[in-house]
């Protein structure tokens, strides 16, 4: 089986926010929705301070608790984890954002852009489908199944890679399937501490924060 997956390595992100902007430029989200978010957190006691940099956003869990509790069953997991929005039966309840512990999910009643009118990449992007329902990250899922029709490997090959690991200028992000030991992701996990966000609350998130290298014994 695949099971698509992300990883986040704390140690390197330095909150630029390249792969919100990334992110909105590639699915042209209206102003004040961002599936890709960076969360700045000041952590330690004065003299100790630091900054912590925490991409978030949707965590594709394996038990996600917005898919249980969606009315019209337009919240589905894929086979792969990947949990997806059908637009055309979402009835816009906003019952999965309640139940979404990751404040993940969005709903944009009317069409609004950040100049007023509409950009040239606005108007490109822009779906009506996306307005008064349910919308959030979708790791990219277009370029993931467009990539592999064409043999490519989601996390190596960047026309098959979200768009949000392709910007980052730090290589925080990674992506790559969580199932094959061989891969990318799996060796990140392998060699290096990590942690899911709310994990206790048993959603199963698929996406994961490095913090520090494994000791050796």
């Amino acid at each position: 089986m695949t099971r698509w997956a992300m990883v986040a390595d704390l140690r390197r992100c330095v909150g630029c926010q390249t792969c919100t902007a990334s992110c909105r430029q590639t699915n042209a989200t209206p102003p004040g929705v961002q599936w890709r978010r960076v969360l700045d957190m000041e952590v330690g006691e004065y003299p100790n301070v630091k900054r912590s940099f925490v991409p978030v956003g949707c965590m594709h869990c394996e038990d996600p608790p917005c898919m249980h509790v969606c009315p019209s069953t337009a919240t589905k997991k894929r086979p792969d984890g990947i949990v997806t929005i059908d637009y055309d039966l979402c009835i816009g309840c906003s019952y999965c954002a309640v139940a979404c512990p990751y404040q993940a999910r969005y709903k944009t009643d009317l069409a609004s852009f950040a100049y007023g009118k509409a950009t040239a990449s606005e108007e490109q992007g822009f779906d009506p489908k996306r307005l008064a329902v349910a919308t959030k990250c979708t790791f990219c899922v277009d370029r993931i199944d467009a990539g592999l029709a064409k043999g490519l490997k989601p996390g190596i090959d960047p026309e098959a890679t979200p768009a949000c690991v392709n910007s980052c200028i730090t290589q925080t992000l990674s992506f790559g399937d969580f199932d094959d030991p061989d891969s990318n992701i799996s060796q990140l996990l392998a060699e290096n501490q990590t942690f899911r966000m709310h994990e206790e609350l048993g959603t199963g998130p698929g996406f994961y924060y490095i913090w520090d290298k494994k000791e050796t014994v």
